[in-house]
């Protein structure tokens, strides 16, 4: 579709995005609008929608069972062939294809699926899905206590200023798992979960910010 092998913006530098836009035919006053965007990561595209989705954060689904509890619109589009993971961003939708997807045929089904879910006006993640997002602040695991605990807080803080806006203009995610004897385990999603430019992202980018904002790390690790 387009050279992907670019290298990864998300905190490294800004780049012009190559778009297609796509209009829902229903003749509504408020019409859907679906842009495609290549993203850093050549297995995954990213959907920006005119529609907020979430209010804050991503969801991200690895399979058909969780999106069955997650997000409708995951499970439509987890049924086009070759979709092997979906990510639920504020106003932006993310999907990643197996190595043996078509990009013709991921693409085509993707967008019609958006558009089509979006146009019918039905919510794209599930109450409970919208519930855990709205009340989780830049992480996926247990709060620590005491020390630790207040430097989770500081690693959320600057992940949900700073880190997480920028990474979701690529249509990732960066989530706080834990933070261990000087160590922060985050999971790269979306479009960061196996970009070939990830080790860069997170070495020349997170871990610098990171290090030089909380003097208690000493190193950032992808889970």
């Amino acid at each position: 579709m387009a050279n992907k092998n670019a290298a990864c913006r998300h905190l490294l530098r800004p780049e012009t995005v190559v778009s297609v836009e796509t209009m829902s035919a229903n003749p509504v006053s408020n019409p859907v609008y679906v842009s495609l965007e290549f993203t850093p990561n050549p297995n995954t595209l990213k959907y920006s929608v005119n529609r907020e989705l979430l209010p804050r954060g991503a969801v991200n689904i690895l399979s058909k069972e969780d999106a069955e509890r997650k997000s409708p619109l995951a499970r439509k589009l987890l049924d086009v062939l070759g979709v092997k993971a979906v990510m639920i961003g504020k106003d932006f939708v993310t999907v990643t294809k197996g190595d043996d997807g078509d990009w013709d045929v991921v693409h085509k089904g993707c967008s019609e699926s958006i558009e089509s879910h979006l146009s019918e006006g039905l919510p794209a993640v599930s109450e409970d899905a919208l519930g855990a997002v709205s009340g989780a602040t830049g992480g996926v695991g247990s709060l620590a206590t005491g020390e630790a605990g207040e430097i989770e807080k500081r690693i959320r803080e600057i992940l949900d200023a700073e880190i997480r806006p920028a990474v979701a203009m690529d249509g990732g995610d960066i989530a706080l798992d834990r933070y261990e004897a000087g160590v922060a385990y985050l999971h790269m999603q979306g479009s960061c979960a196996g970009c070939p430019s990830s080790t860069a992202t997170l070495k020349m980018g997170i871990e610098t910010r990171l290090r030089e904002a909380i003097p208690e790390v000493i190193e950032v690790v992808a889970v």
